[in-house]
């Protein structure tokens, strides 16, 4: 039963986080429906990857192959940004108050408490990432609308440090916890780590380099608005 309410709430949560940024872009209504692709095929390929059971070996014996599927989004973001002004521009001008709220749904780290209280995911893992997101969710809302209210950007980039850690801390513990070669807490499980397995996996290898992406944004998008305040205040004192 929770893994069909999971499973529900994962797919909502993939639809409704990426439908809006889609809808939030500047761009043509073209560009936007080739986004919602890739995204598309690379939730089809997290899900296939997982169904194939590849997640639970490891690479040449060393490499967990979780960590390949993590990076590589990270890693095409990163070099588009470096290379493409168009991305750039288009990433900067997303709504800094929409992004931080798509962090709402991370409260749904309850989940990850109640598998712990299973006892389908050992160690201390399920309780940094379980209880790193809810925190992370609950405060979504009150820092939107401390800059609704015009209240110092330092809170939203505190609370943006805060669920950037939080998810790296998460990524970090579930490798040390998962059996392969980076295993460090002894789990003591019968059958596969469950966030190696559908619905859980979609979690690491979609929800997590989304929201690591929209991490580095916002934080791209406040060096922004510092660096403009700072040439404001250059110019008024001229």
């Amino acid at each position: 039963m929770l893994d069909t309410i999971r499973t529900v709430t994962l797919i909502a949560a993939i639809v409704v986080n990426f439908g809006a940024v889609a809808s939030a872009l500047p761009a043509r209504a073209a560009t936007r429906l080739a986004f919602l692709a890739v995204v598309g095929l690379w939730a089809g390929f997290a899900f296939a990857i997982t169904q194939s059971g590849a997640l639970q070996g490891a690479i040449a014996g060393r490499i967990p192959p979780i960590g390949i599927v993590v990076a590589t989004p990270l890693i095409v973001a990163a070099l588009a940004a470096a290379v493409s002004p168009a991305f750039r521009r288009a990433a900067l001008a997303l709504p800094t108050d929409l992004l931080i709220g798509l962090n709402t749904y991370r409260v749904l780290g309850v989940f990850m408490l109640m598998l712990a209280m299973n006892g389908r995911v050992p160690g201390p893992f399920p309780y940094l990432a379980g209880l790193g997101d809810i925190v992370t969710g609950v405060l979504a809302a009150p820092v939107v609308i401390a800059l609704w209210r015009g209240s110092s950007r330092l809170t939203a980039s505190a609370w943006n440090a805060f669920g950037m850690l939080d998810l790296v801390v998460a990524l970090a513990s579930g490798m040390m916890t998962a059996p392969g070669p980076l295993q460090v807490f002894a789990t003591g499980l019968s059958g596969p780590f469950a966030m190696l397995t559908l619905p859980w996996s979609l979690i690491p290898t979609v929800l997590v380099p989304f929201y690591l992406i929209v991490h580095g944004i916002i934080f791209a998008q406040l060096r922004q608005d510092r660096a403009a305040g700072r040439t404001a205040i250059g110019f008024a004192g001229s």
